[in-house]
């Protein structure tokens, strides 16, 4: 059971999200929703996505191209330092008591034996005590450097013994100090100014003690322009705070920073609280500058980086991506206010823009609806002027129109039923007169009287055609029969003087016509034509298919009817129920044209007014009338055949 119900409600929701996702079958206030929804809101959302990506690129763009013109300031300052050291080498080595002393001319310091350094306490006796007077010039000309310039630690000069001269330096241990590696790449690059980084495990140090990560070591040889040896080198250490100087005071972002970098990826100078102590050099491209992005600890770090062309330093603004700029953060909050505001207006417009619109049209669904259902006195009571009230005044004329109609179609059903009341009442006689002449009939016949019981006979085939079971449509056979009786009546009564000719076709034969349509045209035939005319006349009948009509035609010859007579009888025939509700008076055959107005009556009250009766006359010539009926080949049910349009 609890499986049946689940079921059930599964097929239940499926028919709902089905009926939902057929647009087509949506009431109309939710397509309009919907319809203004999308025209108003998703445009509003496309444009905002395209304004937030076109801003995040244009800002990044900006924020690229600034970070790297920063760093090619920052790239700049760091050069113009090295330029100054540069320089320093170079006025150091085109002095002449350097020249003197790197020819040995002056006596240097040397690493003493027995003299090594441990590091926590001061110089130990290991320089030469300076008894040259030179030395010490050339020591306080190196001192005039330091105090020039305050970022430079100390300055030591090499000559190609090992012995040196220094403001600040000294040797930690008795090994030469031209066994360094500094030295050694000093005489590599051949009096080239070459920036070493950090310093490690070197043999001097310095009266101050700096670490290694506090200095930033250059170095130049000095060469002999004679020889084009290599004489010695001079050392400079320079504090790092000269480097970080010209980067720490750089933020980029909230949390962003910017670091120097050896070409190697060593780190020359990185904040305390950076967010990545060393960048792998296989990061970077082979481009002196550029951007990229990397993911570090899970985190997305935006990396923007310019190489310097003097130092081969790389100095990088590092920041998280996630950290967006202020004006693209403010910009975003801008847009997303807007498109709260368009979803906002847009949501209300369109639900007051659909109810606008869905619920006249539901009112007026409602007035139909009660309408449909019968009540014809309904009314749409709205005082709106676009097509909504058009409609509804539309729908009331059209009620007043229906309910006219409906009075109308009462009206001449009940004046149907009276017409043919009164075909009745004037034509068909009770039962027993049909009984009494089939009785006369055969006594008639019984005594011999054969031409008083042909004509009782045909009198008697009259009426019972004429009584028909009540039936008010008749095979088209017995219409012919019955006719057939009423003029071989009429032709003992008038023998001679009345011909008549009969023709009916074999389609016409298997059709059915409202029942006693020809009697009443062929006694006005009679009557008014072939009786009132000298000498015999001559009467033609004929009953054919024309079309999709069948047409019933009597033509005499007798006394016709004058124009006068003629227009007036078809203007009768035009409107036969008023014609003849006008002469209420006169019985049937009282007048020559009531038998013909019944008969068109009972044809236009039941086929319409496409069909009925045709008339055209010539005094003294004669008369020509046509049935115009409906091709019916089945007997309708009686239902059927109580108004017109059910045909």
């Amino acid at each position: 059971m609890i499986i049946m119900q689940n079921r059930n409600r599964a097929e239940s929701w499926r028919e709902g999200m089905s009926r939902w996702l057929r647009f087509g079958d949506l009431p109309l206030r939710y397509k309009l929703v919907i319809l203004f929804l999308m025209v108003g809101i998703l445009p509003s959302i496309a444009l905002s996505v395209l304004v937030n990506w076109t801003v995040n690129r244009i800002v990044d763009q900006q924020v690229t191209s600034n970070t790297i013109q920063l760093i090619g300031k920052v790239n700049q300052t760091l050069d113009n330092d090295m330029e100054n050291l540069q320089n320093i080498t170079y006025l150091i080595g085109f002095d002449p008591r350097t020249e003197r002393f790197l020819n040995g001319e002056i006596q240097g310091d040397k690493p003493a034996v027995g003299t090594e350094d441990t590091g926590d306490s001061g110089p130990r006796t290991a320089s030469v005590k300076q008894d040259n007077t030179e030395n010490y010039e050339i020591k306080r000309y190196l001192q005039g450097f330091t105090t020039l310039y305050p970022e430079i630690a100390s300055i030591l000069l090499v000559n190609r013994e090992g012995e040196y001269i220094s403001n600040e330096m000294y040797a930690r241990s008795p090994a030469s100090l031209t066994e360094e590696e500094w030295y050694r790449e000093a005489v590599l690059n051949e009096g080239i100014f070459t920036v070493l980084g950090h310093p490690a495990e070197r043999n001097v140090t310095t009266h101050v003690h700096y670490g290694n990560e506090e200095l930033v070591s250059v170095v130049r040889s000095i060469v002999d322009p004679d020889t084009r040896e290599v004489t010695g080198a001079v050392l400079i250490d320079l504090k790092l705070r000269a480097v970080a100087r010209a980067v720490r005071d750089v933020t980029l972002g909230k949390s962003g920073y910017l670091m120097v970098a050896e070409a190697g990826g060593s780190s020359i100078y990185a904040p305390e609280d950076s967010i990545i102590p060393s960048i792998p050099p296989s990061w970077f491209p082979e481009e002196d500058s550029g951007a990229l992005i990397r993911e570090v600890n899970g985190e997305r770090l935006q990396l923007i980086y310019g190489t310097s062309s003097f130092t081969g330093w790389r100095t990088i603004g590092v920041f998280p991506t996630s950290e967006t700029v202020y004006e693209v953060r403010e910009i975003r909050f801008y847009m997303i206010c807007f498109l709260f505001v368009v979803c906002l207006f847009g949501v209300a417009a369109s639900y007051t823009l659909s109810q606008s619109i869905s619920r006249p049209i539901w009112q007026l669904m409602s007035f139909m609806q009660k309408a449909e259902s019968g009540d014809l006195t309904t009314r749409y009571w709205g005082n709106r002027q676009d097509e909504v009230g058009m409609l509804g005044r539309s729908f009331n004329r059209m009620l007043l129109q229906i309910r006219k109609l409906m009075k109308l179609s009462e009206l001449r059903e009940k004046q149907k039923r009276e017409a043919e009341l009164r075909s009745l009442q004037a034509h068909i006689k009770p039962h027993f007169l049909y009984n009494t002449l089939d009785t006369i009939h055969w006594m008639a016949r019984k005594k011999g009287a054969d031409d008083v019981s042909d004509l009782v006979e045909s009198l008697s085939r009259l009426f019972r055609i004429g009584l028909s079971k009540g039936d008010d449509i008749i095979p088209m056979s017995d219409e012919w029969t019955h006719i057939s009786s009423y003029l071989q009546i009429q032709k003992t009564r008038y023998r001679d003087r009345l011909q008549v000719e009969m023709e009916l076709s074999p389609e016409a034969e298997k059709l059915y016509v409202l029942k006693l349509l020809l009697q009443p045209i062929v006694e006005n035939a009679i009557y008014h034509g072939i009786k009132a005319r000298r000498g015999p006349g001559r009467i033609v009948i004929k009953a054919q298919v024309n079309g999709d009509v069948l047409l019933l035609s009597v033509q005499d010859n007798g006394a016709g009817m004058s124009s006068d007579r003629l227009e007036a009888l078809r203007k009768q025939l035009a409107d036969p129920v008023t014609a003849m509700e006008a002469t209420p008076g006169e019985g049937l055959g009282g007048s020559r044209s009531y038998g013909m107005l019944n008969v068109q009556a009972r044809i236009k009250l039941t086929f319409g007014d496409e069909y009925g009766i045709t008339i055209d006359s010539t005094e003294n010539e004669g008369t020509t009338v046509v049935i115009t009926h409906p091709l019916v080949h089945a007997v309708p049910s009686s239902s059927d055949h109580d108004g017109r349009d059910r045909l």
